[in-house]
C-alpha cells in the first residue's frame, strides 16, 4: 500500500510541477535577480504594509535579502515617527494612517529585541527603532508572489509567533 501512495505522490509532483506557471517562475526569477543586484549598507528596505484598526507597520528586510526572509514589524517612533504619522481617520482630501500601503523605504535604524503585541492582530512581533527613512519606490508591485491578493484586512503570509 505505501509504494502505490509514493507512486501516486510522485506522479502529482510531476504533474503540478509540470502546471506551473512559467511567468510566474520567470517574476520570481527575475525579483531575484533584482534583490541580488541592491547595493549593500547599513540600512533596510521596508515594504509599508497596512492592516486596517492594527499597528503593524509592514516588513523589513537588509539588502539583497529576499522577502520571504523579511520580518512584519511593529515601529519604535521614539527617535523618528513613522511615515504614515497621520490621523486614522482621513479628514476631508487629506490621507490618513495607511495612505502609503506597499510603499517601499529604505530605513536607517535597528532591531531592539523586544516584541511587541498588537492586540487588534494578538500577534507578537519584532520592534524596529526607526532613526530615518527615505521613499525608495511609491509603487514596487507584489511582495511575496506575483498573483497575490491583498484586502487591507488579512496578512499574506502565516508570521511565526
Amino acid at each position: 500500500m505505501s509504494r502505490l501512495l509514493a507512486a501516486l505522490l510522485l506522479i502529482s509532483a510531476v504533474f503540478l510541477t509540470s502546471c506551473a506557471d512559467p511567468m510566474l517562475q520567470q517574476k520570481l526569477d527575475e525579483r531575484h535577480r533584482a534583490i541580488q543586484s541592491e547595493p549593500r549598507g547599513d540600512w533596510f528596505i521596508g515594504r509599508r504594509y497596512y492592516i486596517e484598526s492594527t499597528h503593524l507597520w509592514g516588513y523589513v528586510r537588509k539588502p539583497g535579502q529576499p522577502w520571504d526572509d523579511s520580518r512584519l514589524v511593529i515601529i519604535n517612533e521614539k527617535y523618528k515617527r513613522s511615515p504614515d504619522r497621520l490621523p486614522e481617520v482621513p479628514t476631508g482630501t487629506s490621507p490618513a494612517y495607511g495612505f502609503d500601503h506597499n510603499r517601499e523605504y529604505r530605513l536607517w535604524g535597528h532591531f531592539s529585541g523586544q516584541k511587541i503585541y498588537d492586540p487588534n492582530s494578538d500577534m507578537f512581533v519584532p520592534e524596529f527603532v526607526l532613526t530615518k527613512y527615505e521613499v525608495q519606490n511609491e509603487s514596487p508591485g507584489w511582495l511575496f508572489l506575483p498573483n497575490e491578493k491583498n484586502d487591507g484586512k488579512h496578512l499574506l503570509r502565516y508570521e511565526q509567533q
